[in-house]
């Protein structure tokens, strides 16, 4: 029972090291992007994920460090007290709980207040003026018009398919400019054909239905907007009464049958009288994009 005590005490400072090492490894791989373009994919990728993995083991070493204390409650040189395994029980439960109750709470920081940070955070790298590395100017950002001249055919094709954004910087004393690519709104595959990311599922092709007993197929009919390379894909339906997973955020609810919905077509009014139209194959897609919307941009 000593020796336990001994391994909780010292090995709550060992995974809080661990904690600590996982911030700094972030720290260390976020800076060690050169270009304010990677570091901003690097964060929007990894920031949370890193945190999420250092409150984890906090949440684990809370609860070891509580574990090692008062160890005479429960032993005295070595032997055990009357009621103390009674006494061990409790305090590991009590720990327990303090160490969930710890990660619950940090869960809630990342889930519900931290992308707020973390957005002014990637809207201050993505949209900082860029200098021109040969002249030292600063350069220009290009509202999404007047970048269009500057993407190829292949570029533009895959920002129509909302799976990546591209900025367009330019230095208007030399005419220099700088592409910065960028994961876009929607969801779309890379095209083994063309390799852009133009690759979108234009319809499901119910082949058989779920049952209590047997597994349903479904097949997902794919289009490259650039190419037009056609594809298709399997998919496998759960049984009937199989768990399925609720999301957290809200989707859209369709009142009819997502059969009979050909497209969702939306339009995005600005302050200065812009209007962006949208139109997607299902609801899925057109949820994504209002829930990621950055309205800045329609007013640029």
């Amino acid at each position: 029972m000593h020796l336990f005590h001994e391994m909780m005490f010292f090995g709550s400072f060992v995974i809080l090291l661990f904690a600590i090492l996982t911030l700094v490894l972030y720290k260390i791989k976020y800076w060690g992007q050169k270009e304010l373009r990677d570091k901003y994919n690097f964060a929007s990728k990894y920031e949370i994920k890193y945190h999420q993995t250092m409150h984890i083991l906090i949440a684990v070493a809370i609860g070891m460090h509580l574990n090692s204390l008062k160890p005479e409650l429960i032993h005295d040189g070595g032997i055990v007290h009357e009621d103390g395994f009674i006494l061990f029980f409790i305090r590991l439960a009590i720990t327990i709980i303090a160490g969930t109750i710890y990660g619950y709470i940090a869960s809630l920081i990342l889930k519900f207040y931290y992308p707020t940070r973390l957005s002014r955070k990637l809207k201050r790298l993505r949209y900082t003026p860029r200098i021109n590395p040969k002249t030292g100017n600063k350069m220009q950002l290009l509202s999404e018009d007047e970048e269009d001249v500057y993407l190829d055919e292949g570029q533009r094709a895959e920002e129509d398919a909302f799976s990546i954004d591209y900025d367009v910087w330019i230095d208007q004393a030399t005419g220099d400019t700088t592409v910065e690519k960028y994961s876009g709104h929607l969801t779309a595959l890379k095209c083994d054909r063309c390799n852009f990311m133009t690759l979108k599922m234009e319809r499901e092709e119910l082949i058989k239905e779920s049952t209590e007993f047997e597994e349903g197929e479904l097949i997902q009919h794919y289009k490259c907007t650039y190419c037009n390379r056609i594809k298709r894909q399997s998919k496998t339906i759960a049984k009937i009464g199989t768990s399925v997973k609720v999301p957290d955020r809200p989707q859209f609810v369709n009142p009819l049958s997502d059969h009979s919905v050909e497209a969702v077509k939306i339009e995005i009014h600005g302050s200065n009288g812009k209007v962006k139209d949208y139109q997607f194959q299902n609801t899925h897609e057109a949820s994504k994009l209002l829930e990621e919307f950055d309205f800045n941009k329609v007013d640029d």
